[in-house]
């Protein structure tokens, strides 16, 4: 069933949020929910593109990892990472080791530093509140043209490992557009 279903306590949710336990609480208290600031946006920059090509399950149970490994992802010391770090981060078993993707962390830090008005008023500017409402998972985009927007400006600002899929699920989590189904208890819950 791909439609919003009911989860044991009653409450209609996305089908991807009762999938597995670890996504109840995700899906109900984060996913969607806007994010507006720099250090938050560059975390789930991050987390997206580590997540590429893997489960996001994967990267939310390793998600203290990371936060523990990246300095809480702040931008400013996660710029400052050099050599050391990569080997450091290569060898951490508590997140992702991808050389490819620690290097775009990095390299996305730094250039999160450069954007005039900060990563937030950047990305925002991407915001979709008009965004269709969908009743059907099959139905949610995989990219749209706003995510496509998105990627090509931040590549071209730098960034690593945002390619439109990335950047439209950058849009989902952090709550740029509203893709929770229409039958399901967190469709409109921030608007």
């Amino acid at each position: 069933m791909s439609t919003a279903i009911l989860g044991e306590d009653g409450l209609a949710r996305c089908p991807w949020g009762l999938s597995a336990p670890d996504y109840v609480a995700y899906h109900d208290e984060e996913w969607g929910r806007p994010v507006r600031d720099d250090q938050g946006l560059y975390e789930r920059l991050c987390l997206e593109a580590f997540q590429s090509g893997l489960s996001w399950l994967t990267i939310l149970r390793k998600r203290e990892g990371f936060r523990a490994a990246f300095c809480g992802f702040d931008p400013e010391k996660v710029a400052a990472f050099g050599p050391d770090d990569v080997g450091r981060l290569m060898g951490d078993a508590a997140i992702v080791r991808n050389r490819a993707k620690i290097d775009a962390a990095i390299a996305n830090a730094r250039a999160s530093l450069d954007l005039s008005g900060g990563l937030a008023e950047t990305v925002w500017r991407y915001a979709d509140p008009d965004s269709p409402a969908y009743t059907d998972m099959a139905d949610v985009p995989a990219s749209t043209d706003a995510s496509k927007a998105l990627a090509k400006h931040l590549k071209k600002q730098g960034f690593r490992f945002v390619g439109p899929t990335t950047a439209y699920a950058l849009m989902q989590a952090c709550g740029l557009v509203d893709d929770h189904l229409t039958g399901c208890h967190r469709h409109h819950a921030y608007r």
